[in-house]
């Protein structure tokens, strides 16, 4: 079993897998920057070390380091949250080789899932149903030739693309040349690769992403869906479970298709397939090989913790429930908290001068924020994220409102207020929006 495990993120994430640790009674160990020496996890760890100064590179990027932080602390397993190196399959290899358990999947799958063709083609044969696209990597001659052959219009992707970047939409045969240049080369900037490929651009889709996890042996099982489709610049602002558009037959046949396609692939620990869904039909997107940052609705609909699945499996003790015993009860919302301005989304870093969180049935907050505590400006802006669960999506509704009114955080400046707006739009009440309906409604004049 695993006895110290070293948690290679800082933040919420980084508390949040403490947290899980504790419980199961595993020693801990803090990795931080020295912009970070004073952050929660930190401070509750049983042990810390330093691992360099604030630029990610440098700190929370550099392998050698954090495998330097295990060899000194006696860690024997890393727990990576989600970004950073997550999906790092050459750090999943590095860790195995010094003998040091990597709570995720295995490097070949976090490769497979990694190179968006290569992922694509895996998911057709798993038999999870693909947007129609391209069948390997777009160039500036071949594409119009594809275009045609998909029909406009078309989206060209990164293949190793993420968060929006390398991701451009050409309507019409004018558009596409400058689509595809821009895109390779935002690729090649982003990702230092610019290989791009071609998929159909739905018109008014959702973003579904259906949550799985297995023991590496062959057993999976899926915990539902999400739905993700609040999106501004491709980035999730409002996360929901379950889909206020699918009803029980279309969740559980597209949550036993990914379930089984796992099982096919002896996929091992949590992950997320994530779809576009338009008129009744699932078209995966991609599969991310970790934990997502919006797993806690799927947490508080199922009762699930899926950190502690993630070390049984990565101890080899398997899944502690099965497909039959997984019940769905009631109706969860997330709202991402960022250090940011709700309408500029310029980031807003500082000292908080008061931070007082919600409390009440349903409702988790899960963040290293603290009164007194100086955000950084080097990392990402989200500081939080607000968890509510009820019974139906009415009541989950009402108690968000509630929640959102008891919320403070001075000193900076967050999203805060955009929820609170966003909780009184009647499009939100009914859940009809689509993945671009929060960026035309920040596009309206404020009032």
């Amino acid at each position: 079993m695993i006895s110290k495990i070293l948690i290679a993120n800082r933040g919420e994430i980084a508390l949040r897998v403490l947290r899980a640790c504790k419980e199961l009674g595993i020693a801990t160990v803090a990795v931080h920057s020295t912009a970070d020496a004073d952050a929660m996890h930190v401070r509750l760890a049983d042990e810390s070390v330093c691992i360099g100064p604030p630029p990610s590179r440098d700190s929370y990027l550099n392998i050698h380091q954090i495998v330097a932080a295990c060899e000194i602390t006696g860690a024997d397993a890393v727990h990576p949250g989600y970004g950073f190196l997550s999906e790092n399959a050459k750090f999943a290899d590095i860790l195995d080789a010094h003998g040091i358990t990597f709570i995720g999947p295995t490097a070949d799958h976090i490769r497979i899932m990694g190179d968006k063709i290569t992922a694509k083609e895996t998911a057709k044969s798993l038999g999870i149903p693909v947007v129609p696209g391209s069948a390997g990597e777009v160039k500036p001659e071949n594409a119009l030739a594809i275009a045609r052959e998909i029909g406009f219009p078309v989206l060209i992707k990164a293949t190793a693309g993420g968060g929006g970047r390398g991701m451009k939409v050409a309507r019409s045969e004018d558009d596409l040349s400058e689509a595809v240049s821009t895109a390779r080369s935002e690729a090649l900037a982003a990702f230092g690769n610019d290989a791009v490929y071609m998929e159909k651009y739905l018109g008014k889709p959702r973003h579904i992403e259906i949550q799985v996890i297995g023991d590496g042996e062959g057993n999976a099982i899926h915990l539902g869906e999400r739905d993700c489709s609040l999106q501004r610049r491709h980035q999730k602002v409002w996360e929901e479970a379950n889909s206020p558009a699918l009803n029980v037959e279309q969740r559980m046949k597209i949550g036993e298709v990914c379930a089984d396609a796992m099982r096919k692939l002896k996929y091992r620990g949590a992950g997320t397939i994530e779809f576009l869904y338009e008129n009744g039909e699932f078209y995966f997107i991609e599969m991310n090989t970790r934990l997502q940052v919006e797993h806690p609705i799927t947490e508080a609909i199922t009762g699930i913790d899926l950190v502690h699945e993630q070390i049984r499996v990565a101890s080899g003790a398997g899944l502690s429930v099965t497909q039959e015993e997984v019940v769905f009860s009631g109706h969860a919302i997330e709202c991402r908290i960022n250090a940011e301005d709700p309408r500029t989304f310029v980031p807003s870093p500082g000292t908080i001068t008061h931070f007082h969180a919600p409390g009440g049935l349903g409702v988790r907050v899960d963040s290293g924020a603290y009164q007194g505590y100086r955000i950084p400006p080097y990392y990402d802006s989200l500081i939080g994220k607000l968890i509510v669960h009820g019974r139906t999506r009415v009541e989950c509704m009402m108690r968000l409102r509630r929640v959102l009114d008891e919320f403070v955080i001075d000193g900076i400046k967050t999203t805060l207020p955009l929820f609170q707006d966003l909780i009184n739009n009647q499009d939100i009440a009914n859940g009809d929006y689509d993945i671009h309906w929060l960026e035309h409604y920040l596009a309206q004049p404020s009032e």
